[in-house]
């Protein structure tokens, strides 16, 4: 322990209270680096874990203030999230927090209103963005605490359909193309199941029946030879990377045609590597304006920030750390707003942070992260959907991630950005 911190210690323990200006600023940050999803978790939560402690270091926390960051892995189990929720705002008092999955951010929804605790999730469940709760939509309510960075899961899978539609046009086919949803019968991958649905109606698809696969790897030939024999033309994967993988796997395998789609955690570059050329061509959005390696002006600050993990700079990081260095960041630029002119760090004044700029990029991440945009009734921070391709030339058993990438066997490389029309029967949904 610190000098400071032993100080610290003492005058709590001797129940002298410090002046509000030199308190810590107490910041929840869930995450999943043991359970199903932490094949993605990881790299998110230490983007996010490296930004905050950037902030320490180099910007002494939130006008002087630093932040206490309490970090917790919980497996991705709903339950000991909601549990952890009631430790951190009854005895640490978290004045916002970082969060995780779809199952614990919407069973928490109800919560974070009632406490006014910010809560900026990796879960991009179209729900979630009902800000004021009028979409009407059965079973979900108004969530004017929860945020996050990045179109949401529905809006995402719908500009996949939109470019899947345009991609069936370009290439000369004939007749409806078919379109089957994949994944676990679980809230995350079932988040967008209706919404896809209805938008490959409205586009003119044959909508299949879906196909259920569980969140952990597994031997998914059986689900191979039902996409096979029911003649789909796109799918769309719904599960994270770790189960994927066995999917497209086992797919090449079966000697599946098919385009697949992949959810926002769905593929990544260490996805690419594991499963080899089975991985070659999925389509799948990307959050942030640039990938690890691109030029941008913005990537300066980044490097800076992954040596918080990585003293020695050498590490290669893949698009979800990106996205949780630009979460992070958001939050703390809406606690700096709430700090200005002496004004308290809570979290109706961290909400309104939130607010306070339109096309918003947190400084020094120029072109790293994209611009956003949250109202007060709408929490959709953006209708842009950047969407890329994986692509794999070779043999992937061989090498870093780092290495495959520089080599050019590994490559992320843009297919098309689509501007969705902002519909109002789309929020929440």
């Amino acid at each position: 322990m610190s000098i400071k911190r032993t100080v610290l210690g003492l005058a709590v323990a001797g129940g002298f209270a410090l002046p509000a200006a030199a308190q810590p600023i107490p910041v929840g940050h869930l995450m999943d680096n043991s359970g199903p999803t932490s094949d993605v978790g990881v790299p998110y939560g230490q983007g996010v874990a490296d930004a905050l402690a950037w902030v320490n270091a180099t910007r002494n926390g939130i006008n002087g203030r630093r932040l206490n960051v309490l970090g917790f892995d919980y497996g991705y189990q709903a339950p000991r999230a909601v549990a952890q929720y009631q430790a951190w705002v009854n005895r640490e008092r978290v004045v916002a927090i970082q969060g995780w999955g779809t199952a614990d951010t919407e069973a928490l929804v109800r919560f974070v209103t009632r406490d006014r605790i910010p809560y900026i999730s990796a879960s991009y469940s179209a729900a979630l963005t009902d800000a004021a709760g009028r979409s009407g939509r059965q079973g979900v309510e108004a969530a004017p605490f929860n945020f996050f960075y990045g179109p949401s899961y529905s809006d995402a899978l719908r500009a996949m359909l939109q470019w899947a539609k345009q991609d069936w046009e370009r290439r000369g086919q004939q007749g409806r193309p078919r379109y089957v949803h994949m994944g676990a019968n679980h809230p995350y991958p079932n988040s967008p199941k209706e919404a896809g649905e209805a938008m490959a109606r409205e586009l003119g698809f044959e909508v299949l029946p879906a196909i259920q696969f569980a969140l952990t790897p597994g031997d998914y030939t059986a689900q191979c030879l039902t996409l096979k024999n029911q003649g789909a033309n796109y799918a769309y994967l719904g599960n994270t990377a770790g189960s994927n993988i066995s999917v497209l796997r086992a797919c090449q395998t079966a000697g599946v045609q098919v385009q697949f789609l992949g959810n926002v955690w769905g593929m990544d570059e260490n996805a690419m590597k594991a499963a080899g050329t089975a991985a070659n061509g999925v389509v799948f959005p990307v959050r942030t304006a640039a990938v690890w390696g691109q030029e941008a002006p913005g990537m300066r600050t980044l490097r800076q920030i992954s040596r918080q993990s990585d003293q020695a700079g050498t590490a290669y990081r893949p698009v979800h750390y990106l996205a949780g260095v630009c979460s992070a960041m958001l939050m703390v630029e809406a606690m700096e707003h709430a700090a200005q002119n002496g004004g308290e760090v809570s979290g109706p004044r961290i909400r309104d942070g939130f607010y306070a700029r339109q096309n918003w990029v947190p400084r020094g991440l120029e072109g790293v992260c994209v611009p956003v945009t949250y109202a007060a009734e709408d929490h959709r921070g953006t209708m842009r959907v950047a969407l890329y391709r994986s692509v794999v030339t070779g043999d992937t058993s061989q090498g870093s991630v780092a290495d495959l990438m520089r080599a050019g066997t590994m490559r992320i490389e843009p297919v098309a950005t689509i501007e969705l029309a902002r519909r109002r029967d789309w929020l929440g949904w």
